[in-house]
């Protein structure tokens, strides 16, 4: 009895931890922005205001909305830029490319396995290293599979959930320390569904549904633990995207059926995407903490 007893009082007699918010004073790290310059003309506030610093780390780097939000990010000022991905030729290839468009950037490439804290660990360590510190991570990596439930299986399940959920919490955790370190704060996007907020139809995905789910309140809730270290965390949801996911002809009913259901009549463009990306990676996005963004067409009105 005594193991017992002694458990029950330590579950009583705990104390538990608290987060610290910030005060928002001007000396903190979520003061307000500075006004602009008054000296720039309005040309120039328009283009300060969407200006993009510093570093950023791009998981899932070699496909094909990574690589349009890197491209985004770059044209809007970033200094440096790395790509992550579990294929190191893809991202090295795809680096490779970038550095012709961009060479006045530093842009490096790295493999890691989302799914592996030590793999994580290691390329955003190296990563911070080579570039100077990380001030930017957006989440890309992820997986999805079409399965009917009762078919699927434990593993089926649990890979998907490893990499779309704990993946992008692992790289959160691994950005925010790096980020705390240098002491400049830091925006934090991770990439969510429309599936996290409906069910799909036609095709039954019910693991990556979830998955999605649990990303869009993981940056809830990071958001409000890491907001005093001047780190915005918030998510978008894309819808349907026209890549190469989603094309083939065993998806044309499919596809049918994803137009057919969107006020807009299509498919989403990956080049919609950099728009969002850039407004929660810039300045223009200062004041948003914990927003889920969905990028859809309007599918999710209905």
């Amino acid at each position: 009895m005594a193991p017992a007893t002694d458990d029950r009082n330590g579950l009583v007699n705990r104390i538990l931890p608290e987060m610290k918010l910030s005060d928002g004073s001007a000396s903190s790290m979520t003061g307000p922005p500075a006004p602009f310059p008054h000296y720039l003309n309005p040309e120039g506030r328009a283009t300060l205001r969407f200006a993009v610093e510093g570093n950023a780390v791009i998981t899932g780097g070699g496909g094909t909305l990574a690589l349009e939000a890197a491209k985004a990010l770059l044209e809007h000022g970033a200094a440096g830029l790395a790509l992550l991905d579990v294929n190191a030729v893809q991202a090295s290839d795809a680096a490779a490319d970038l550095r012709k468009e961009f060479p006045e950037a530093k842009i490096i490439a790295k493999a890691v396995d989302v799914t592996n804290a030590e793999s994580v660990a290691t390329a955003f360590g190296e990563s911070a290293e080579e570039l100077g510190g990380i001030d930017m991570l957006c989440c890309f990596a992820g997986v999805v599979g079409c399965t009917h439930a009762m078919d699927m299986s434990h593993e089926q399940w649990r890979k998907a959930m490893d990499v779309n959920c704990s993946g992008a919490f692992l790289c959160a955790q691994a950005a925010a320390r790096s980020m705390k370190e240098h002491g400049r704060g830091g925006s934090i996007v991770l990439i969510a569904s429309i599936s996290a907020h409906r069910v799909n139809y036609p095709q039954p995905q019910v693991a990556y549904n979830v998955s999605k789910a649990g990303v869009v309140h993981l940056a809830h809730c990071l958001a409000a633990e890491w907001a005093s270290y001047g780190i915005r965390v918030n998510s978008i949801s894309p819808g349907y995207m026209d890549t190469i996911l989603n094309e083939g002809a065993g998806l044309e009913n499919a596809r049918n059926a994803w137009a057919a259901r969107n006020p807009m009549g299509r498919m989403g463009s990956p080049q919609e995407l950099q728009g969002p990306i850039v407004l929660l990676c810039s300045g223009a996005g200062s004041y948003m903490n914990g927003a889920d963004l969905v990028v859809d067409g309007g599918a999710i009105v209905f």
